[in-house]
């Protein structure tokens, strides 16, 4: 969806204010104070609205790459290692601006982040551990099979629609996705148009690694500033 109508958010924006003035309600007469306050339906559509407001050039591939490596991570990238190594470098050696934020999760279940290389090229977190922990990432993967990920990502279509949200190549990248999943390959890369406005370079670390190793390099360096 190249342009959102300003009608559009501010759509998108209500049904977000709404979710958290629901969730405080159920906080305030909830006695389970351990129990999730976002439903799953909730936090899906947070994830999308999140999205679309950040990155309004997404598409509906990119949409589906979001949750995908919310449950895949950043295995498919790491089928050589060696070359991963080299082309990490290679895109910190030829990238000048790094945009987006230093991390965000992925999905609606966050068991993923995405780590900004500017982090690298800022010498907040060394190289080796960076790449160490991407790496790392990748061992314990347990990704559903396809029809339990066809089963969630049906579900996540559905919050698609029932939020309205209309992409601008949505025809054909449905029909090319479905091609894909029938051939039982559910990998899926950003959009040209994503690709073309979005200069986030980032890789994908597990939440584990983020939350023990990734973050407390990125709040010691907050500190010494």
């Amino acid at each position: 969806m190249r342009n959102h109508s300003n009608n559009t958010l501010a759509t998108l924006l209500w049904v977000l204010f709404a979710i958290f003035i629901n969730n405080d309600i159920h906080a305030q007469n909830s006695s389970h104070h351990n129990e999730s306050l976002y439903s799953r339906s909730d936090s899906i559509k947070q994830a999308l609205i999140y999205q679309i407001s950040n990155y309004p050039t997404s598409q509906y591939r990119d949409v589906y790459k979001n949750f995908m490596q919310d449950f895949f991570g950043p295995g498919h990238l790491l089928n050589d290692t060696a070359a991963s190594g080299k082309y990490l470098r290679y895109e910190l050696n030829t990238t000048e601006v790094f945009d987006g934020p230093d991390y965000e999760p992925t999905g609606f279940q966050g068991n993923f982040y995405r780590v900004n290389l500017k982090l690298i090229k800022e010498n907040i977190i060394p190289y080796d551990i960076f790449f160490d922990n991407f790496v790392e990432s990748v061992q314990g993967i347990n990704p559903p099979d396809g029809e339990t990920w066809m089963e969630i990502w049906d579900e996540i279509d559905n919050e698609i629609t029932g939020l309205n949200l209309h992409f601008e190549n949505e025809e054909k990248d449905r029909h090319d996705l479905n091609t894909q999943f029938e051939a039982g390959d559910y990998i899926a890369h950003h959009s040209d148009i994503y690709n073309e406005t979005v200069n986030f370079h980032y890789r994908i670390i597990s939440r584990e690694k983020f939350s023990n190793v990734i973050l407390p390099l990125i709040k010691a360096s907050t500190l010494r500033r």
